[in-house]
């Protein structure tokens, strides 16, 4: 599939995630979503990434918005991930790569591009970031400014 654009309605998804649990995009239905791709658990920026929304929670909570990280790595890594820096962001995982490669977001040599995307209340992809290097990541004030310029942005 091609990449995915603002104002398009976003690729369902069924993935298992932390906590032992099936995470399916209908489930967010009626609330904001935020997907953040990553390219691997235990890798520097990666790691730092999510350790900030750790650090940020109430900050994160305020957002108004679910907020999971999706990369291939399988459910035991994530859990070890999880456990080892105590993340508090829902981590699924796509082995197959499936839902990166419908969201476009699958770069050279199979390595996931961390990006961002926006998914407001009735499916509908509001923002997109997606970095080609990856150095950098998106914390919770970036999120917090993508939200608010998005939510203030939509049709009445």
């Amino acid at each position: 599939m091609g990449r995915i654009e603002v104002g398009d309605v976003a690729p369902g998804f069924e993935l298992r995630g932390t906590g032992d649990r099936t995470y399916r995009l209908e489930d967010f239905r009626g609330r904001w979503l935020v997907l953040a791709f990553y390219p691997g658990d235990f890798t520097p920026v990666c790691t730092r990434q999510f350790c900030s929304y750790r650090d940020a929670a109430d900050r994160l909570d305020e957002l108004d918005a679910q907020v999971v990280g999706i990369s291939p790595q399988s459910i035991d890594s994530h859990e070890r991930f999880r456990g080892k820096y105590g993340l508090t962001v829902p981590l699924l995982a796509d082995p197959d790569r499936s839902v990166i490669r419908a969201y476009g977001v699958l770069g050279p040599g199979g390595l996931v591009r961390r990006s961002i995307f926006i998914v407001d209340p009735q499916g509908i992809v509001r923002y997109r970031h997606v970095a080609l290097l990856g150095l950098h990541y998106e914390d919770v004030e970036d999120l917090r400014g993508a939200l608010s310029s998005v939510r203030t942005s939509e049709p009445a």
